[in-house]
Parts: structure tokens; sequence; C-alpha cells
């Protein structure tokens, strides 16, 4: 978009007209921050009312992306560079004197996910922006997100994520499109003229308030609408109550109908949570598929074409509602046949799975689902009952098969298998993860029906990673191999005829530099933590999970550490080992690893011995804005997850496109990432998936490595003795021991001397700038391949069959 810098100033000097009748001189940072947002929000809602209008002239098929969370992070400097005005608003600003980079630190994060599922979400938002499809988002509009991390005497707190009253700016109110939602009651039949009819009595009902975020991509013209639905109470106020003085009572439906938009992820280890986040579920699937069907029977007077005309994606299970709830819809209120309306839900929907942890595949007890959504668990049961019905007719007298195939099972209903059983794709994240699904997760599934099964690797917002956060980088590329790799990122392989470049690899060399101190300058102004830039940056950031070894490195850092105090004088590389993390609130063991790694930190900074040489930063309250920062500065990427675990992962795709070499094991999108670069230019050590199984089915000991490695044992037997004045026997117990019998049941020790020795192998080439600076040349070249435009153009190809609005 062209814009002068006097246009730039009119649309800002209108928006504090409008918004708080003010003029440049009088305006605050906070009100011009708003009105610059203001500015981009309004520019994005034009194009977007453009696309709307091409859909319905087109009659073009939409796709309607589901997923619990997005974590966009902040939306003003997206926006801005995306529409192409951040140079003209920047000089308006100075005009005017503000600083555009002084107004983006006044954006709070938005508070709407957490780790990389919510991350790729805002991601595909952006590429299906970029790619022109015609693209919704829903989710829900959560008022405090997940939490504010804290950390209290090397302890996590969790403190309310207060975002909105700086991110409610980007929000659109539509007060036009509210929907009931309903919970519990009981079901009853009722005779009418045209037959049989289902209704839901006695229920409680909530109602369901849509705000629209405008998210934009590379395209001149598409926007993607991301759909954020708000709980509030369907009753009116009981001014009784608060007559007689029953303050309490007066206002306690509102709170409870509200906590559903509340909190992210609340806490399930009560029933209490467990309600509410099934609650959340329904009431986020139930809001936008009411939306969904309304529209659509508007627009063509049928639901023959349904399928024809809506894309539906269920990212992960939370959103498995969708199958039983669009039917109850079908069924319910515009009287489909069963079997027609199963038809073209099970045409439209599709499943990713992003996780083949066992724990992390949902279920929900029975009893809940028939107390808290009645309806929805008799169509469930309906298609459990059909569905097994086929099971046993391809396979009679195969019990174990049935049982594992089955919706509910065990007192339990399995929202993984509902997905799959309503969706005609499923499909996983990485090459290895897919293969894990097809041969052991869902393998009865995959043996049933091997065409449903898909991969699609997850790809990241490259303009974002690299363009936006790192403009030094794409400076240099841009000089190389020109900026067509910004709408194409398969052009970031041209850069690899530059690899003998001595002049590129030291400007290479340079950019890293830069990024480092900038990224050192704010760990001392967000943390006081100062910390060299000369040492290498060692990076593990991620959500803390014990399958992730946060604390195989925490372990590994130990022991350097106790030969460095030991050996002051010993070559040894300076390292900044970083770690960004949140623990789920009721997570213990993940927040002892986190209190593992802060008292670390703060014992080496203490010793003289080691603090020139070693350092351990945790970036407290780790968050998409920080990201931005660490990214570009980061050398190397810790992705050490145990093989066989990690689906896909995106931030190992970040550092990658930022020019960090991954030291990883091969597990995830690693091993498309070890392709894409070769042997030369990764850190790969560390059990293989297969090698992982063929371990447990021999009876995997612990014990056997702590033994025969003396260093190691010596880390481990002084955890329990103390790290800073603070001793950790159970983190002892749980590499030795073990709750139930099994200890280490990610591995950290039969993967540690490897790992170790990677460490060595990388320590002893950052030595040689030229070299390392080839290496992540190799990593820079090789990223394209994982950018969310490669992905998304595979859904839209082999899954959702869903074109473009223009020509490209």
């Amino acid at each position: 978009m062209q814009m002068t810098k006097e246009q730039a100033a009119q649309l800002i000097t209108g928006a504090l007209n409008r918004y708080f009748a003010i003029g440049p001189q009088e305006a605050t940072p906070d009100q011009m921050y708003k009105a610059c947002a203001t500015v981009a929000r309004d520019i994005l809602l034009e194009r977007r009312n453009a696309n709307n209008a091409a859909v319905k002239a087109k009659q073009h098929k939409r796709l309607f992306y589901f997923s619990i969370e997005f974590l966009l992070g902040r939306s003003l400097k997206n926006n801005l560079h995306n529409i192409g005005i951040t140079d003209s608003m920047n000089k308006a600003l100075l005009d005017m004197g503000f600083e555009l980079d002084s107004l983006y630190e006044l954006e709070p994060d938005a508070g709407l996910g957490n780790g990389g599922l919510g991350r790729l979400a805002a991601c595909y938002l952006d590429a299906m922006a970029s790619q022109d499809l015609p693209a919704y988002g829903f989710s829900i509009l959560y008022e405090y997100g997940l939490f504010r991390q804290k950390i209290v005497e090397g302890w996590q707190t969790e403190l309310p994520d207060i975002w909105l009253p700086g991110g409610d700016v980007w929000l659109i109110p539509r007060a036009d499109l509210t929907f009931d939602v309903r919970f519990g009651g009981h079901v009853q039949e009722v005779w009418t003229p045209d037959g049989l009819r289902v209704e839901l009595v006695d229920y409680d009902e909530v109602e369901a308030v849509p705000y629209d975020m405008m998210v934009s991509g590379a395209s001149e013209t598409s926007v993607s609408l991301l759909r954020l639905w708000r709980a509030r109470e369907k009753r009116k106020f009981d001014m009784n109550l608060f007559s007689r003085g029953d303050y309490a009572s007066a206002v306690a439906t509102n709170t409870n109908a509200e906590a559903i938009s509340m909190v992210l992820y609340p806490a399930d280890h009560h029933v209490e949570g467990q309600s509410l986040r099934l609650k959340q579920q329904y009431f986020l699937v139930s809001a936008s598929l009411q939306y969904i069907t309304k529209y659509h029977f508007h627009r063509y007077r049928t639901f023959e074409n349904f399928a024809e005309k809506v894309a539906i994606h269920i990212n992960d299970t939370h959103p498995a509602l969708c199958i039983p709830e669009l039917m109850r819809i079908l069924l319910d209120d515009y009287h489909l046949s069963w079997d027609e309306a199963f038809a073209q839900i099970k045409q439209c929907m599709a499943y990713t799975n992003h996780t083949v942890m066992s724990e992390a595949l949902e279920k929900w007890p029975e009893e809940l689902m028939r107390n808290l959504l009645p309806r929805v668990y008799q169509i469930i049961a309906e298609l459990n009952k059909r569905f097994c019905g086929e099971v046993w007719a391809r396979y009679p007298g195969d019990w174990d098969r049935a049982a594992r195939m089955a919706l509910i099972n065990g007192g339990q209903v399995r929202m993984a298998n509902l997905a799959i059983v309503g969706s005609h794709a499923v499909n996983g994240v990485s090459a290895l993860h897919s293969d894990i699904l097809k041969a052991d997760t869902f393998r009865d599934f995959y043996q049933w029906n091997p065409e449903q099964f898909h991969n699609v690797t997850n790809g990241i917002a490259h303009r974002r990673w690299l363009c936006q956060c790192n403009p030094g980088l794409t400076s240099l590329l841009t000089e190389c191999i020109g900026d067509g790799f910004v709408k194409h990122p398969e052009a970031l392989e041209k850069f690899r005829a530059y690899e003998s470049d001595a002049g590129v690899l030291a400007r290479l060399g340079d950019i890293k530099s830069e990024n480092k101190v900038a990224f050192a300058s704010m760990v001392a102004e967000r943390q006081g933590q100062l910390i060299p830039t000369d040492a290498m940056f060692d990076v593990q950031v991620k959500r803390l999970h014990e399958y992730k070894r946060q604390l195989l490195n925490a372990l590994h850092i130990f022991a350097l550490y106790r030969k460095l105090r030991d050996n002051p004088n010993m070559d040894f590389a300076p390292r900044v080992f970083i770690f960004g993390a949140k623990a789920a609130p009721g997570y213990q063991m993940a927040k002892r690893i986190i209190n593992f790694i802060v008292n670390l930190g703060e014992q080496i900074q203490r010793d003289k011995r080691t603090c020139d040489k070693l350092h351990v930063v945790f970036m407290e309250n780790y968050c998409v804005s920080v990201a931005e920062r660490l990214m570009p500065a980061a050398e190397v990427s810790e992705q050490i997850s145990l093989a066989g675990k990690e689906a896909s992962g995106t931030g190992n795709m970040k550092l990658m496109i930022n020019g960090a070499l991954t030291l990883g094991t091969m597990d995830g999108a690693n091993v498309e990432i070890h392709q894409a670069v070769g042997d030369d230019n990764i850190f790969i050590f560390g059990l293989r998936t297969e090698e992982v199984e063929e371990k447990w089915r021999q009876g995997y000991n612990a014990t056997y490595y702590y033994q025969r490695n003396p260093e190691l044992k010596a880390a481990i037997d002084e955890l329990a003795v103390g790290v800073n004045g603070v001793a950790f026997p159970e983190l002892a117990h749980y590499l030795l021991v073990g709750d139930y019998g099994v200890a280490d049941p990610y591995m950290c020790l039969a993967d540690y001397d490897e790992y170790a020795n990677a460490h060595q192998r990388a320590a002893e080439l950052y030595a040689d700038p030229a070299h390392w600076n080839r290496m992540s040349l190799h990593n820079i070249a090789g990223a394209g391949a994982f950018a969310a435009d490669r992905a998304i153009l595979e859904y839209a190809r082999d899954i959702w069959k869903i074109e473009p609005l223009r020509d490209k």
C-alpha cells in the first residue's frame, strides 16, 4: 500500500479526533498507540469487507478454522508491516514527537494462547490471508489468557494476564451476531405436525457475544478474520435480590457465565475444572457452528451443498465437539435425516492431531458429558453405536479392536476417536509424526481407511519471524537474492550460492552480534541480569514438559558448572544458556524443574570461579514479543525431546530461519530440518524412535547410565545435597527410581553422553566464526520449506479443496 507521510499524519490525526477528541499535541503515548492501531484496523476492515463481497459474488467455498488458542502476540507492528505503511507512519509520528518503536512496547501480548499450538494457528491465519483464502478463525475471548508468570524465590507464581485494556483496540464488537449456548437440562421427545422432534428443556443458557480481529498477511487485498466469543449471562439482572441487599446472589449468575471466557486452560485436576473446560469447548463450537449454519442457510436455503461451500478444520481435539454439535444443529434445528447430516459433516470436517502423548489425547468422563451436554451425549452415543457396528461387521469377533476404536469405552468419551470418525481427513504435523500416527497411535483407524490420513508438516509465518524481527538479516538477504522470498519463501534456497563468500559470512556474523547485543540489553532492562555478548547463545524456549527434556539441558549445565568450578582455568568456550517456559499451574514436576533452573543460574552467577564463562538466563513470562527479540540472537537451538514424542515443533523453524544451528534428536520436524541442511550443518544426537521402543521392550535401566558415567553420577548425587542452598532429592528420585517403578521416563540418562558430545562439537566449531557462519547460512537457505505459506497451500489443495479468491 502506498501512503505518504502527510496521508499518514491525516489518518492519525483523524483517529485521535474521533476517538479522543484531541489533537497530536495533546495525545498521551497510550492514546497515540491506540490511534495508530485504529488506522491499521480500519484499513484491514475495508479489505475484509471487499473480501466478503468477493466471496458472495463467487459463491466461494469458505474455511473455518477452530482452535482453542491463537497466540497472536502484538498486532501493531505486524499489521503496519504487512500493510506496507511502517515507514510513512513512523515519519508522521516523528513530526508529532513520538517514535513508533516506543509505541510498539505499549501493546500487551494478546492473552489468547499458550504455546506452539496457538502460535501455529496464528501463523496459519497470516498465511491464509497471504494466499487469498477466504478464512475465519474461531476461538474464545479470554479475559486473562493463561497467566502472567512471575518467578518468586525461584518458583513460578501465576498472576492474571491483564491484556484487554491495551488489546481491545483491535476488537470489533458484533452484537448483531450473538447466539445462545445451552448446558445441562434433559432431552424430551415432542410430537409435532411434522413428526417427532427432540427438545432440550430445563437447561442453563449463556449468550455468546462475538468480537472480530483482523489478521493481515502479505496479500494487498485479503485479510483473515479471527472471531472470538465472550460468554455473557442470558438471564436478566435480579433487581429483587439486589434491592433486598443480597448483592452477591444478584450477580452470581453473571459471574458463573463469564467464567467460561475468563481463563485459558483452567486447572482440570478437580471436577469443577473439568466441567469448566468442557463448557469452554462446547461454548466455542456451538456458537461458531450456529453462525456458520445460519449464514449458509440464509445464503443457499439448503444444506445439500454444505460440504461444497464449507470446510471446517479441527485444530487438535479441543474443538472435536464440532462433530456432534453440528449433527445436533442439522438434526434438531434444520430437520435433516441422520444420514443426510452425517454425510455433509464427514465431507466438510478435517482434523489435525498435534500429539502422540496418550495423556494429551482428550478423554471426558461419560457421566460429565451426559449431565452437562445431554443431547450432544445422545448423539455421540448413537455415533458410537453405528460405528462400532461397522467395525464389528468388518472384523467379527475382534472385541479388542472394537474397544480400541470405540468413541465411548470404560466410562470415557474419547475425543480423538470422535474427531477421526467424523472427519474425512486426518493429518499429522511432520513426516515422522504422521508415520507414528499410522503405525501406532491410530493404527486401527489407518488400517480401516488409509486414504483418510495425510501429512502436512508445520510452518511458520516467515514474514513475522524473519522480515519483521530480523531486519538486518532481511536486508542482507534482499541484497544477495532480491526480495522475492518475502512472498515466495522457497527463494531462500538461492542464498546457498553465497556459502563461500567471505564478505557475506562476515556480515552474517556482524548481524548476529548486533542482535545479541540488543537481546542482552532487553535482559538487563527486564530482569537486571548482565550477560556477555561474546559468548555462545544456547536457547531452549518452549512449554515446560518432561518430554521436552529441559531437565536434560539443566543437568548438563550443572555438570559443566561442576567441572568449571573444580578447574576454573580449563579450556572452556563461554556460553549463555537461555530458557523460556511456562509450566501448567497444576504440573508440579514442571514447576520443580523451573525451580532447579532458576537456582542453578543464581548459584553460577554468584560463583566468581565460573560467572565469567557460564551464564543461565530464565526469561520470566516468556511470550511472543520476547521471542521476537530472542530468535534473531540465538546461535544454538535446543530441540531435545525424546525421539517419538514431539509431533513437529515450530520454535525449531523460527530459530533455524534466523540462523541458529539445531542441536537435537531425530524427532518431530528435526528429521526434515536435518534433510534440508545435511549432516554437516546440524548437531544430531540420541536414540531414534525405534531404539527408544526397543529399550522399553528390553526393560530400560536408568541406573546403568548413572553408574557408568562418573560426571553424571556426581551431578545427580549433588542434586540431593543442594544447588544454591536448595536440595532437589525428588529430581534425583525421578531419574533413578521414579514413581511406580518407572525411572527416567523420558530417557534423559540414556541420551546424556551423546548430548554432552554434541555440545562439545558445537563449542569446538563455534571457535571458527567463518565455519559457523557458513553452517548458519545453510540453515537460513533451507528454511523456506518450513514456511506457513507452503503448509497452507498443502492444506488447501489436499484437505480443504479450497481455491484462492484471486488468481495468482
